[in-house]
């Protein structure tokens, strides 16, 4: 398997080189030259997530440095539960795909775990140590973190917008050891991220430290993702003979672009809808307007809060008719909707899982009928306490993984928007 950049102005490079570049020289993102074809029975024998995402993601990997080690890699990240959740009791009720089971609550575990088990096996062929450098708007960098934290070979960097996520956030993502540091930026996610391109668009400072990246511009962060959603589809198949709908909570696009080529893959997925929040750049652009992205706008789904998706680069370079709608999600009808689902069913979401709640809960009877849906739970909502708790009136019990993180001390870096400063951290020892 080969990868182009989305500009076609970069090499082509096999998965290894894609991994540890992140973004392809001339600032586009890498694709999969050709995409492998699957139907259902190719999965009969994989019973579990980690057996699927080694069937599923091998061919994406072959001719590289990793050919052969994806099931190893895929067996060791995905060791936790995903359920599917059934919310309500009515006949066309969907399935809540609970994605926040992994270490540090959030679906950004898959990516993160996969991509830094990769870059360990990656690791053993090199004695230049890698840098990691990533923006976060909440949750990927928890992962980051978590998935880094005694890695050989790698160094991560994770950058967030100061005064922009949750206090648990941000605890979360400033208390791993060395080789992880966080730094609280002064800027909005948007700024943040465009912080970290500007790194890789210094050529000099990028080699002199092996930059690479684990956001989701990164192949090693999206493809993972497949695996759930995959899986996810397989089964809703098996039970009801149609393609499950998806209804996905979304910032940067790497998570719905994940299911996007899945189907295209050949996986049951049938319509693909996104719930944004009151960022509003992807659903202008559905609603016909041209793609124009713009500051973002802070709202209760944080992790959300983005006004530029980067993976629109590659949402762009497939096919049209990718995405059958976009909901767009106002903080009042997040608000709204946690507090009607606890009541009406028991069931506790986070503000991201709440703006695909709303998404569904605006189709109307045929396409609720048509088909069994699914809704991405990217969050525990013990995350977001302050906002859901006065909500749906009672405490969320913190599960142990996230309480473990509550105990450890946290250490960060103050930074100006400015890449001056960022190499300045960069040049500290490890």
């Amino acid at each position: 398997m080969k990868y182009r950049s989305t500009r076609g102005q970069a090499p082509i490079v096999d998965a290894g080189q894609a991994l540890r570049a992140g973004v392809a020289p001339d600032g586009g993102l890498y694709m999969p030259q050709s995409l492998p074809h699957f139907s259902p029975a190719d999965f009969s024998d994989t019973p579990d997530l980690a057996s699927l995402a080694g069937r599923l993601l091998s061919p994406f990997f072959t001719d590289s440095e990793l050919d052969g080690a994806v099931p190893g890699i895929c067996a060791d990240a995905f060791d936790f539960p995903v359920p599917r959740v059934r919310i309500g009791t009515d006949d066309t009720a969907p399935d809540c795909l609970e994605l926040f089971h992994g270490p540090t609550g959030a679906f950004k575990d898959f990516g993160a775990r996969f991509l830094f088990r990769a870059f360990g096996a990656l690791g053993q062929n090199t004695d230049a140590p890698a840098t990691v450098l990533v923006a976060t708007s909440g949750d990927t960098g928890g992962a980051v973190g978590c998935a880094a934290e005694g890695v050989t070979g790698t160094r991560a960097i994770i950058l967030f917008p100061a005064g922009r996520i949750s206090p648990f956030q941000e605890h979360q993502l400033c208390c791993w050891k060395a080789p992880v540091e966080a730094a609280r930026v002064s800027a909005d996610f948007d700024a943040c991220q465009a912080l970290v391109k500007s790194a890789f668009a210094d050529t000099a400072l990028a080699a002199r430290h092996n930059l690479t990246s684990a956001n989701s511009i990164s192949i090693g962060r999206f493809l993972p993702q497949m695996s759930y959603w995959a899986r996810a589809a397989l089964d809703t198949f098996a039970e009801t003979g149609t393609a499950p709908g998806l209804i996905i909570p979304t910032g940067n696009l790497g998570n719905a672009f994940a299911a996007i080529l899945a189907r295209a893959c050949g996986l049951p997925i049938g319509p693909i809808i996104l719930a944004t929040n009151a960022n509003a750049t992807l659903a202008d652009w559905f609603a016909g307007g041209d793609y124009a992205g713009r500051a973002s706008i802070a709202t209760l789904a944080n992790a959300m809060d983005v006004g530029a998706p980067s993976n629109f680069e590659r949402l762009s370079d497939m096919p049209a008719g990718q995405v059958a709608r976009v909901e767009q999600v106002e903080d009042n009808d997040i608000r709204h909707r946690i507090r009607t689902i606890h009541d009406q069913t028991g069931y506790v979401a986070c503000p991201h899982t709440a703006t695909a709640l709303e998404a569904w809960h605006r189709l109307d009877d045929v396409d609720r009928a048509a088909r069994h849906w699914l809704i991405g739970a990217t969050a525990h909502p013990a995350k977001f306490a302050d906002t859901v708790e006065p909500l749906i009136g009672q405490s969320i019990k913190l599960p142990p993984m996230l309480k473990a993180a509550l105990n450890r001390p946290v250490r960060s870096h103050d930074l100006r928007n400015e890449l001056g400063e960022l190499a300045r951290l960069l040049e500290e020892p490890a």
